[in-house]
C-alpha cells in the first residue's frame, strides 16, 4: 500500500473506532453491581436507584450472580420518600426520606399469604402485628406481636391497617442490627400506595410478588439504595 493510502486508511480506522465508542453509550459498560464498592457478599442483589436525592421516583432492579458476572433478572418502576433520599448514616426519623446505603434483608412479611415459590422467611400480618417506632421503647425498630406496654400506639405502625402497602414486603435492614434512636424505623420494600412513601421503597404489587418468588435467602441477597451520581451514588456502596 502506498504511504498516502496507508495514512488515509489509518485515519478512517481511527474515526470508526471513535464513532463506535461513542455509539456504544453508557449501557455498554459493566453492569451496575460490578461498578459498586460492595454488594454484600451474596449472589443476589436488589438495587434501588433514583436520579438525584430530591427524586421521589426511580427504578428497582434485581440481579443474580452467575458465571462470575451479574445478570439482570428483573426491573420495575419504584417510589421513594416524599422528601427524596438522604445518606442513611445521618438520616433523622420523621423526615420522609429514604435512607441510602447497602442493607441486608432480614425477612419478609405480608397481610396476604406468601406468593407461590417464595423461599424466604415470611411472617403473616395479623390484627396484633405492630412495628414499633417509639424511641423510648426497648422494642424500637422491631416487629412486635402484640404491642408491648412501653411502645406507644401513636409511635408505631399497626401493620394490618397498611393495605395495600403491606400486602407483601421485605424488611430493609436500615438501623436494624444496632438501632440508633432517632435515626428511623420501619424501612421496607413494599407494595405501592397512592404516592411517594414515608421513607420506604415501593413497587407495583406484581413486581413485589416477583421479587419474593425470586429471592433466595440462602444466597444472602442485599439491597442497595442510592442515586445515579454524587455523594449518594450507588457505586459508593
Amino acid at each position: 500500500m502506498r504511504p498516502r493510502a496507508a495514512a488515509l486508511a489509518s485515519a478512517a480506522a481511527l474515526v470508526l473506532a471513535v464513532v463506535g465508542t461513542v455509539g456504544a453509550g453508557p449501557g455498554a459498560g459493566p453492569p451496575l453491581p460490578d461498578r459498586m464498592a460492595d454488594t454484600g457478599g451474596g449472589t443476589q442483589l436488589i438495587t434501588a436507584e433514583a436520579a438525584r436525592t430530591g427524586s421521589t421516583t426511580g427504578t428497582v432492579t434485581w440481579w443474580d450472580r452467575s458465571g462470575g458476572r451479574w445478570v439482570k433478572s428483573g426491573t420495575t418502576a419504584a417510589r421513594f420518600g416524599a422528601n427524596g433520599l438522604t445518606e442513611g448514616g445521618s438520616r433523622k426519623q420523621g423526615t420522609n426520606t429514604t435512607p441510602t446505603g447497602l442493607f441486608r434483608l432480614p425477612y419478609a412479611f405480608g397481610i396476604k399469604p406468601a406468593p407461590s415459590g417464595t423461599d424466604y422467611s415470611y411472617r403473616r400480618v395479623t390484627k396484633n402485628s405492630w412495628w414499633c417506632q417509639d424511641n423510648d421503647s426497648r422494642s424500637y425498630n422491631r416487629w412486635t406481636q402484640p404491642r408491648p406496654a412501653d411502645c406507644r400506639a401513636a409511635e408505631s405502625e399497626h401493620l394490618i391497617t397498611y393495605d395495600p402497602q403491606y400486602a407483601h414486603a421485605l424488611v430493609i435492614g436500615f438501623n436494624y442490627d444496632r438501632p440508633v434512636r432517632g435515626r428511623g424505623a420501619g424501612i421496607f420494600l413494599h407494595v405501592n400506595g397512592r404516592g411517594a412513601t414515608a421513607g420506604c421503597v415501593s413497587v407495583p404489587e406484581d413486581a413485589m410478588r416477583r421479587i419474593l418468588a425470586w429471592a433466595d435467602e440462602a444466597r444472602r441477597p442485599h439491597m442497595a439504595i442510592g442515586t445515579a451520581s454524587g455523594p449518594t451514588a450507588l457505586t459508593r456502596y
